[in-house]
């Protein structure tokens, strides 16, 4: 293994230019300056994806590439591709790799101008087209390539926002929309994400290892012996979420569900070896089956993830990814109170998580019950504060009148959100009644609802719809916590009895138990 190196010293005072570049002080930006630093790290950087070794291009990537940007480019951008081609041989795919990170850097901390965009889009076809089409021997770490489809869907989504925000544009900026209308383009996007997968053949390689023929998982989708590349295999694997998550941005979860489909996320998988990966992909997935009366299936998923942040969220403090992930935890945490609010399946969740949620959300979601005026405003509250930013895909009639239409598409989702928890609450009176009788006559349960028997009969039969979805598979799959059955005018009621784990419970106490003991082991007696 190659030793390793400090790439972002010497120190920013002493690589300032004279005439222009660096990061946070006045003199003016030089994209054609580079400095010594940067000359470093780019040509070890270069060496070290020549070589192979990933577990440098990933100590670069993740540490040496933003300590180097918050000491000299937390205002300024990099210096440009062509201004650092000349310390890397000149490398065509190189300078792409490095104009992917000049434009994510861009992205997170500048403001990107619409050239930016347009020049970013172009990027990643170029990018993605020697993918596709070259011969890549290179191997990178999973980390960076998963970033670069999570960056490519998050510019898309970006895209389709400024766009759609027609009334602040300037006339420069509209000119540019329609010279470069097929920029971020959808079907470009999907089409992108789609080949990938397809040439990666990842879905045939899931498939052979499950029939124990192909060792993907175990070796973290990497060739450990050196004899190709994991770079198409795992951006094929990578955009399968990344599909999940455009169709999502469109509203069509049936579809984005299918496309994740071949990863079976109830096991571990590579999706979980990236800690983004693996929060957007539960995200998305559980959103996904939420917005499709899946509540149960939501549930479990959520309570899955949000059990593993809390149990490992320490070790990613210093990641760059950190605020991101918590961001998505808080978000989580409401879809979560959501899902429980429509389907009160308490039972499906660990005590953990179940705590974190009382504290977050008790109030929220004992309002969210009451089934008046007020749970709707909450609903609609945490829904717009927990969902994803969704597109209008379409490109923008410029010849007519200028009018911002980026909230439409998410007006669009709220709507039906709403409607449907409209619904939801209509049988939220004949739920209670159920839970406290075994059998009632049909005429007994009309008359405690004031309401005669054939609208009983329908309110039924609508919480027997409302209450079951459909799975990927087509099998009709139950949220209800009571069940029922009708024979000979009599409602028979099954209520659902919560399996006590006593294990899971005594295990949460040793591990109790045991921390105290370790805090007791570290207090200094005097």
């Amino acid at each position: 293994m190659a030793a390793s190196y400090d790439y972002d010293d010497p120190p920013y005072e002493s690589v300032r230019p004279s005439g222009g570049g660096g990061g946070g002080g006045d003199l003016p930006y030089d994209p054609n300056f580079v400095p010594d630093a940067v000359k470093t790290f780019v040509a070890h950087l270069y060496r070290h994806i020549r070589d192979k070794n990933v577990y440098e291009i990933h100590q670069m990537y993740e540490s040496s590439f933003h300590r180097l940007t918050d000491r000299m480019f937390r205002e300024s951008p990099w210096p440009s591709a062509d201004a650092v081609a000349p310390y890397v041989d000149n490398d065509h795919v190189f300078c792409l790799l490095y104009r992917e990170m000049w434009f994510r850097h861009a992205f997170a901390r500048l403001a990107p101008t619409a050239r930016h965009r347009v020049e970013s889009w172009d990027n990643y076809c170029s990018l993605f087209g020697v993918v596709l089409h070259g011969t890549v021997t290179m191997q990178l770490p999973n980390q960076w390539l998963w970033d670069m489809v999570d960056e490519f869907v998050y510019q898309f989504q970006s895209y389709c926002q400024y766009r759609a925000k027609l009334k602040s544009r300037t006339e420069d900026e509209l000119q540019l929309l329609k010279q470069y209308d097929q920029a971020w383009n959808v079907y470009g996007v999907l089409n992108y994400l789609q080949a990938l997968v397809e040439k990666s053949q990842i879905i045939q390689i899931l498939e052979r290892e499950k029939e124990g023929l192909e060792q993907f998982t175990a070796t973290d989708g990497y060739d450990y012996e050196g004899g190709s590349s994991n770079v198409l295999k795992m951006l094929g694997y990578y955009s399968m979420v990344g599909l999940l998550r455009v169709h999502c941005l469109l509203g069509d979860y049936h579809t984005g569900l299918k496309c994740l489909a071949p990863i079976d996320i109830s096991q571990q998988g590579v999706y979980t070896i990236v800690i983004g990966s693996h929060i957007s992909t539960i995200y998305h997935y559980g959103f996904a089956n939420l917005m499709l009366r899946r509540y149960a299936e939501a549930i479990r998923e959520f309570n899955k993830i949000l059990l593993y942040i809390l149990k490992y969220k320490q070790y990613h403090q210093k990641s760059p990814q950190y605020d991101q992930i918590l961001k998505k935890n808080e978000q989580m945490y409401a879809l979560l109170a959501i899902c429980l609010s429509l389907c009160p399946q308490t039972k499906l969740i660990e005590e953990n998580v179940s705590t974190q949620l009382k504290e977050k959300y008790n109030d929220k979601m004992l309002k969210m019950q009451r089934c008046d005026d007020e749970a709707f405003t909450v609903y609609d509250e945490l829904f717009s504060y927990a969902c994803p930013k969704f597109i209008t895909p379409s490109a923008p009639a410029l010849e007519e009148a200028l009018v911002n239409y980026n909230q439409d598409a998410y007006r669009l989702q709220l709507k039906l959100f709403l409607y449907e928890v409209k619904q939801q609450q209509l049988l939220a009176g004949v739920c209670s009644f159920l839970k406290l009788y075994s059998t009632i006559s049909l005429g007994k349960l009309a008359t405690y609802m004031e309401v005669d028997e054939p609208t009983l009969r329908t309110i039924l039969m609508t919480y027997k719809h409302k209450m079951n979805a459909v799975d990927n598979a087509g099998k009709i799959i139950s949220n209800a916590d009571v069940d029922f059955y009708i024979s000979e005018d009599i409602v028979h009621v099954i209520e659902s009895k919560p399996v006590k784990r006593y294990g899971d419970y005594f295990l949460r106490q040793i591990l109790k138990f045991e921390d105290i003991i370790g805090e007791l082991d570290r207090v200094k007696l005097d």
